[in-house]
This record gives C-alpha cells, sequence and structure tokens, in this order.
C-alpha cells in the first residue's frame, strides 16, 4: 500500500505553536513526518493558560515563518480563526475552510488538502462534513475522538485518530503495533498541540523516547495526513 508496506504511522498538531520547532527537531532526528494544522487568521497571537499549576506560554508563529519552520512536514487546515463549526451556518463554515487553505497555500507554495476540526468537545458531524465536501477542496479531515483503533476508516472527512499523545496507552499501542502482522492496511495516527508537553516534567522526553521507539522499521511507512491517505507528497 505505502511503498509495498502495509503499516504506516503518521502525527498531526494543532495550532501552529512557537513549541513546534521543537517538536519537529525531534521529528526530524528519527526522520518522522507530520502534519501541522494552522489558524491562518491567527497568527502572531498570544493566549497562556494555566495547567499544572503553570502558566504555559502558547505564542502562534509569524506567517513568514511557516515555509520555513514546516519545510520537512505538511502545514494543513486548521481554520482561520479556530471557532466549532458546528455552531457556525453553511456559508460561515465554506469560509473558514476555504480562506485559510489559501492563505496557507500563499505562504507554503503547496496543495493544502488536509484539515483538523478546531475546539474540544464535539468539534464536528455530518452536516460540517458534507458542507467541505461539497465546498471545498478539502479531502481528509481529523476529529479529536479516540479510536484506539489502527483499521482505516471509510469516512475520511471525519476521521479519529488513535490517540492522543498525552494518552497513557501510547507505548502499549506502539509495542502492538510494530509487533503486528498484517495484509491489509493500518494507520497508527497520534495528535495533540506541542505546548502540552509544556504542561507535565518529563513530557518532551517522554515523546522522544516514543519517536526513538517506533522509528526506523522496515515494515513501516512515515508519512504526513496527506501522504498516508491521499497519496499528497509535501
Amino acid at each position: 500500500m505505502w511503498n509495498g508496506k502495509q503499516k504506516a504511522i503518521t502525527f498531526s498538531f494543532d495550532d501552529g505553536i512557537k513549541q513546534d520547532e521543537r517538536l519537529i527537531k525531534i521529528l526530524d532526528k528519527y526522520k518522522l513526518k507530520a502534519t501541522f494544522n494552522l489558524n491562518s487568521g491567527k497568527f502572531g497571537t498570544k493566549f497562556p493558560y494555566e495547567a499544572n499549576g503553570r502558566t504555559i506560554e502558547r505564542t502562534i508563529i509569524e506567517p513568514i515563518d511557516v515555509k520555513e519552520i514546516y519545510k520537512n512536514h505538511e502545514v494543513s487546515v486548521h481554520t482561520l480563526g479556530h471557532f466549532n463549526l458546528t455552531q457556525l451556518s453553511d456559508s460561515c463554515v465554506i469560509w473558514q475552510v476555504e480562506e485559510d487553505r489559501k492563505n496557507l497555500e500563499k505562504l507554503t507554495g503547496k496543495k493544502v488538502r488536509c484539515m483538523a476540526y478546531p475546539c474540544g468537545g464535539i468539534n464536528n458531524d455530518d452536516r460540517v462534513a458534507n458542507i467541505i465536501k461539497n465546498n471545498s477542496l478539502i479531502k481528509f479531515a481529523r476529529t479529536i475522538k479516540s479510536s484506539y483503533s489502527f483499521d482505516l476508516q471509510e469516512n475520511l472527512l471525519r476521521f479519529n485518530p488513535t490517540l492522543h499523545f498525552t494518552d497513557g496507552r501510547m507505548f502499549e499501542l506502539a509495542e502492538r503495533f510494530i509487533a503486528l502482522k498484517t495484509r491489509e492496511p493500518k494507520v497508527f495516527y497520534v495528535w495533540g498541540h506541542s505546548y502540552e508537553l509544556d504542561a507535565t516534567n518529563g513530557a518532551w522526553d517522554r515523546f522522544e523516547k516514543f519517536c526513538a521507539f517506533i522509528c526506523d522499521r522496515d515494515d513501516i511507512f512515515y508519512g504526513t495526513n496527506g501522504e498516508v491517505f491521499l497519496d499528497e507528497k509535501i
């Protein structure tokens, strides 16, 4: 399926925060690929938050830096303003998705065909997915609901990832995926926000250990969301 391989690992990170630069250094060190979902209407803004008794800085990158920071990875839609699309009108959904896509294509010089739904809770539904399908060039959209599965899913516009990268089952599932022998395509999909690694002591080290564990396997394809699901090259 993927260069003759039946297993693939892909990552997805949201919001375009400065911590992405540190995260990318780890991904590049282990030759892993990720998709970064950006809000082009929020570039350059700051919104710190409190977690585990500490203030976590969340500074969104500047547009001029997008092409260089993400040059080895994929840039993807996260909407202009990070609104919950289920609460918007049809025309507003189209505007939020398509204007973000156009802006990102101008900044990167590459096609943008993937996205991740913004906001927590219930952030997608069939109505929104159908609007995107019928009125945009987006072909793949990720939810935030963990499937704890490696199976491919029929609806690529409401794709549930395997799990979030702070989930305690991440290493357990990685071991299972690596040991898996299959004749059918399987995907291990990990997502998160780079700034979340600042919220817990040892989280950055844990993530790097995970990358070191899953990398460089002869039977696994490592690609962006577009490469894995749409055969789109970065």
